[in-house]
């Protein structure tokens, strides 16, 4: 993303806050699943929030449908397209939506002290056509972590270039880990392991004036590498990348069977439940480099849609939901960071439990590098990418023409979302 940067894998799960009796207005929530488990799932979250929110608020009812990251971006688009579109949506995507003229601007439901809570980076992030419709919903940044102990029985240490990042993955496989890098190109959530080798190639998505750049001489260089270096080299695991999914690879590595791999806050606590001993380093650079240009970050995004009209409500709504404690209460349960300035500065200045451990990730968010969310294009080409990056790196793959296609694709997206 931040996200993480973050998905499950999990089946939907359908809402029912428990709330009975009549009401004016039912407000429909489509989220997306972060936990790692039915046990937290984040439908159990919604609902908490959504009862207390009715136990307030006699007139309004919230009814809140999880699905997993695999499957939340799809399934609204499906209802849109049904003209079934929900009142709110936490997605991963915004812009298709705003540029169609399906979306309330975050202005128009927000209180004046909510939105002005958003730290500018992000709140501009949620900017198509020079108006905010996304409003930001949980973020992270990406590290490296490392199992400390495989380095150790391995004698190696942690690395600061890909070319240490491989003879660390060559010592790792000699002492049989099972997975010495974990390179997950699945489609839950490629497109993120995809942007992080990018930004530490020296490249990106895009260029500094937006304009799509996938193809580019770093980013070939940089899957021509992976492809050769890592995968070749049978430094990844068994599961073949674009089979292996983040949710995958996050349960390998807390079951100790991963040297490395690219992780955001959520792994923390997943590890340290299975009695992990890890450390995080910033992600390797190409040769020459001794730390990347820019570290990624992902935050993902609430929508709210027009078609049934409840503004009213769901300003009010949103603002409960981004009420301090309530952003806090979110980032807390699924190791994620906050969104807003409020709450980020009250994790900062009295941290508790795990804050400790997710303050180097915040540090890094405000000069974090973003998705390029803005553009209408987007979420086609995320799709795209988390569909076919995964052949750029198989034994028959080749790095150019898969690159040269996605870029041919983005463009060819770009143009019809500005014309269109």
């Amino acid at each position: 993303m931040i996200a993480v940067v973050s998905a499950t894998g999990m089946t939907a799960v359908l809402g029912g806050c428990g709330t009975t009796g009549s009401s004016d207005v039912t407000l429909r929530l489509v989220a997306a699943d972060y936990g790692d488990s039915a046990a937290n799932s984040s439908q159990k979250y919604w609902d908490r929030l959504a009862r207390a929110y009715e136990a307030k608020h006699a007139d309004v009812k919230v009814d809140v449908t999880v699905y997993s990251w695999n499957d939340v971006d799809r399934k609204v688009k499906e209802m849109v397209a049904d003209g079934q579109a929900p009142d709110l949506a936490q997605i991963g995507s915004y812009a298709d939506y705003a540029a169609a003229g399906e979306l309330y601007e975050a202005g128009d439901l927000l209180s004046i002290p909510v939105q002005a809570d958003f730290p500018s980076q992000l709140a501009e992030a949620g900017q198509w056509s020079h108006a905010q419709y996304g409003i930001p919903f949980a973020g992270s940044t990406r590290v490296l972590f490392y199992n400390k102990t495989l380095f150790s029985e391995a004698g190696i240490t942690p690395p600061t270039t890909w070319k240490e990042l491989a003879a660390d993955a060559e010592a790792l496989k000699a002492h049989g880990v099972k997975y010495p890098y974990a390179l997950p190109l699945g489609p839950e959530e490629a497109q993120a392991e995809t942007m992080q080798w990018l930004l530490s190639g020296g490249s990106g998505y895009t260029d500094d004036i937006g304009t799509y750049t996938i193809d580019s001489p770093q980013n070939v260089d940089t899957f021509t590498w992976l492809k050769d270096e890592l995968v070749g080299k049978g430094l990844t695991g068994p599961t073949a990348p674009g089979k292996l999914n983040r949710a995958t690879a996050f349960a390998a590595f807390a079951d100790g069977q991963v040297g490395m791999l690219n992780g955001h806050p959520t792994l923390i606590k997943q590890a340290e439940k299975k009695g992990v001993k890890f450390g995080t380093v910033p992600m390797p650079a190409r040769a020459g480099q001794t730390t990347t240009t820019a570290s990624m970050g992902v935050t993902d995004w609430m929508a709210a849609f027009k078609q049934n009209g409840h503004a009213e409500q769901v300003g009010d709504f949103l603002d409960y939901v981004y009420s301090e404690k309530n952003v806090l209460d979110f980032s807390r349960e699924y190791g994620l960071l906050p969104v807003t300035t409020s709450a980020s500065q009250t994790m900062t200045d009295s941290p508790q439990g795990q804050d400790k451990q997710l303050l180097p990730f915040l540090e890094q968010l405000p000069t974090s590098e973003l998705y390029p969310a803005g553009k209408t294009s987007w979420a086609a080409v995320s799709a795209d990418v988390k569909k076919q990056i995964g052949t750029a790196v198989t034994s028959t793959g080749d790095p150019t023409a898969v690159l040269t296609r996605l870029q041919a694709e983005a463009t060819a997206a770009d143009s019809r979302t500005k014309t269109g």
